[in-house]
């Protein structure tokens, strides 16, 4: 294949993702949503399926990460709103910096404001007080803060370990997804505009985001 013709294909991509981006721009405002999701991701296991060797904070072993925030989105009762119209897409660096202990990659930061902040409907900064703030909201169950051996468990036990540990969670404002391999992929707790615990709606749906009777959760790096 000819480089013009790579580089035609190229252009057609990027092409194909602008459209995209501009449909979602045109079809969701700023602002206009029923209530939060926050994901919290088991950083092994992200570490352990990654695509890419790069060099990463989160993989790299200097700090052991176990839940790590992977972001904070807005949501309808059905489907979700992205890439919203936003004057500023950038994340300046004080932010970037002050988020990194819970979010140990840039480029994660970045995408979720790109992606999902901006369709909170308030700045950047404010965003990111309000997704530390949920993370804050939450107690990890201790057998979940640094364990050094693979766990296999159920994810009704993983669920049940976080209602044990927050008393004013329920059972329908938490679900538990896995990934490839069986493995622990995320934890999502939901809350309202308010960041009050609320019910979840039809997006996190248990049965859709994991039918295994057991899960793998990869030990702490």
């Amino acid at each position: 294949m000819t480089n013009i013709m790579y580089r035609i294909i190229a252009s057609g991509l990027l092409l194909s993702f602008m459209s995209l981006q501009a449909f979602a721009q045109s079809r969701h405002k700023a602002g206009e949503f029923d209530y939060y999701t926050m994901a919290l991701s088991w950083s092994p296991t992200y570490c352990d399926t990654r695509r890419n060797n790069k060099p990463e904070q989160q993989c790299d072993g200097q700090r052991p990460y176990a839940f790590v925030l992977h972001g904070l989105w807005p949501q309808y009762n059905r489907g979700w709103p992205s890439f919203c119209r936003a004057r500023n897409r950038w994340v300046p660096n004080d932010i970037i910096k002050s988020m990194l202990d819970i979010m140990p990659s840039k480029r994660l930061i970045i995408h979720q404001w790109r992606k999902h902040g901006v369709c909170s409907g308030v700045d950047t900064k404010t965003f990111f007080e309000l997704s530390r703030q949920a993370f804050n909201s939450i107690k990890i169950p201790e057998r979940y803060t640094s364990p050094q051996n693979t766990i296999l468990i159920s994810p009704s036990d993983v669920e049940n370990d976080f209602l044990k540990a927050n008393p004013k969670l329920k059972a329908d404002m938490i679900s538990i997804q896995c990934g490839r391999g069986r493995r622990l992929r995320e934890v999502r707790i939901c809350f309202n505009r308010d960041l009050k615990l609320t019910p979840c709606g039809a997006n996190e749906n248990q049965r859709r985001l994991c039918r295994r009777d057991k899960i793998v959760m990869p030990p702490v790096r």
